[in-house]
């Protein structure tokens, strides 16, 4: 079956934002009182839903006046400290070109991931940008890619979910498409590879090649 939609996580996929979500979840945390995270301690916060992570880590903690301090910061500052990964844009424009139906499939809020794209300048080559609503919607990535695959009526063998969380592999077999785990981002391959990624590549001059050899 030929691929004809790809779905790209945003955060440690598309671009590596990891200075700016450490620097508010950190902002959040002091404001609570609660202790600041190493960037090591930060790295499993990367992905998965803040509502979801942070009792995890801090029993108790007020999750929804964590989310407010984090996104007092972000919305200021926090998503412009972020860098496109090398080789990215010229990834997505040319599979743009090729026919591809794109679109973003991030844990990201919609609003944010929504500047950023457009930050830059990638916007005219995605068919939508997607991502939770500040109430939670949709903050469960195996909801958000099943809502997806029906909404641009692709057969879910026909599409790629293409991240480097074991989220983003978990929301694909979720809804029956295709994976394909990227190692420039925050994710490990044992990582990837566990979860059950169809394909694992190193660089973003891969992912061309590797997209067409899916079909």
């Amino acid at each position: 079956m030929p691929i004809t939609t790809l779905f790209f996580d945003l955060d440690g996929t598309v671009s590596n934002n990891f200075d700016g979500i450490a620097r508010c979840l950190n902002f959040a945390l002091k404001e609570l009182g609660l202790r600041e995270l190493s960037d090591a301690e930060v790295l499993p916060f990367v992905g998965p839903p803040f509502r979801e992570s942070l009792p995890r880590t801090f029993p108790g903690i007020d999750a929804e006046a964590a989310l407010r301090l984090y996104r007092q910061r972000y919305q200021e500052k926090g998503w412009l400290e972020n860098n496109l990964y090398e080789g990215m844009a010229d990834a997505i424009r040319s599979l743009h070109l090729q026919g591809f139906t794109i679109a973003l499939c991030t844990s990201k809020p919609r609003i944010f991931a929504e500047r950023i794209i457009e930050h830059f300048q990638l916007a005219r080559y995605f068919d939508g940008i997607h991502g939770p609503e500040l109430d939670g919607k949709f903050d469960r990535k195996t909801d958000l890619l099943a809502h997806l695959v029906a909404k641009y009526d692709v057969a879910p063998t026909n599409a790629v979910m293409i991240g480097d969380r074991d989220k983003d592999i978990e929301a694909a077999k979720h809804a029956g498409s295709q994976s394909l785990g990227v190692l420039w981002g925050f994710g490990s391959r044992d990582e990837l590879q566990n979860a059950g990624a169809h394909r694992i590549i190193a660089q973003p001059n891969e992912l061309i090649h590797t997209i067409h050899a899916m079909a």
